[in-house]
């Protein structure tokens, strides 16, 4: 597999896509979003930004929001409940991030796709219209499933590959993974404490695609596997992805600074966009 001595650089992108998902964005405890957490992750992007990266965000919390909003604590939401959490969630999250990013100079769109959105030559178009025309006039995309009315049978089911998919859409040249681990292991590092760290991965291959593993139990999706199949999309598109740590402050300034991560460096061959 072998290690490269020169890694990409978050401010030699040029088009930057972020993926956050729920655990990082909403608290909990305060049945809201991690205010203090979220603006230094805004401080990054508007790094970012001033050295000429256009940055796009895929951004999870919705539901996750609006279930303590609506007494919606207990269980496994039905369908209908997920939509409806989903309808209030999303004017929260959105709020939380125009609030944030305004605090900064910059202003927020907020996008809501399904993956027919994608997968429909004209939708797919409109979108990737629409979004490289909020970059041009220098606006914050905030992107998520529209899991108002995505069924079983349309949605993504994780962000993390919906995040690839953009990456796609858009020509993005990286792709960062914010999580609550800081990247690929050998192994499950939470049952096998001396489990081995990958910091590069050149090739998606089927050993690196079995370190995966199943998704976390209770749920059908996300994990290290969404996180794979997600590395699969990006870089066979010429995008370079990175997992890495983002429970800690300014995480992606962590990640410029050399904290521990794990890349996918983007496919020498890249498929087309329409491939």
């Amino acid at each position: 597999m072998g290690i490269v001595s020169s890694l990409p650089s978050l401010t030699g992108a040029k088009r930057l896509v972020i993926k956050i998902g729920s655990a990082l964005m909403v608290d909990p405890q305060q049945a809201a979003p991690r205010h203090e957490w979220l603006d230094s992750v805004v401080a990054d992007i508007a790094f970012l930004r001033e050295r000429g990266v256009q940055v796009c965000v895929v951004s999870s919390g919705a539901i996750a929001l609006a279930r303590y909003r609506l007494g919606l604590v207990d269980g496994t939401l039905r369908l209908a409940e997920k939509q409806a959490a989903a309808s209030v969630g999303q004017v929260l999250l959105a709020q939380a991030w125009a609030e944030a990013l305004e605090r900064h100079g910059m202003t927020a769109s907020q996008i809501l796709l399904t993956a027919e959105d994608t997968e429909e030559r004209q939708r797919y178009l409109n979108g990737r219209a629409t979004i490289q025309t909020l970059l041009e006039l220098g606006c914050v995309p905030v992107i998520n499933e529209n899991d108002t009315i995505a069924t079983a049978e349309i949605r993504f089911g994780d962000n993390d590959r919906l995040a690839a998919r953009i990456a796609q859409m858009i020509g993005a040249d990286q792709l960062v993974l914010l999580s609550d681990i800081d990247g690929l292991y050998e192994s499950d590092p939470r049952s096998n404490p001396a489990a081995v760290h990958l910091p590069v991965i050149e090739r998606l291959t089927r050993e690196i695609m079995a370190m995966g593993g199943n998704p976390p139990p209770g749920y059908p999706s996300g994990g290290m596997r969404t996180k794979l199949l997600a590395a699969v999309m990006a870089t066979q598109s010429g995008c370079a992805m990175v997992i890495a740590q983002g429970a800690m402050k300014h995480p992606l300034c962590a990640v410029m600074e050399g904290e521990r991560c794990s890349w996918f460096l983007a496919a020498e061959e890249a498929l087309t966009v329409r491939q």
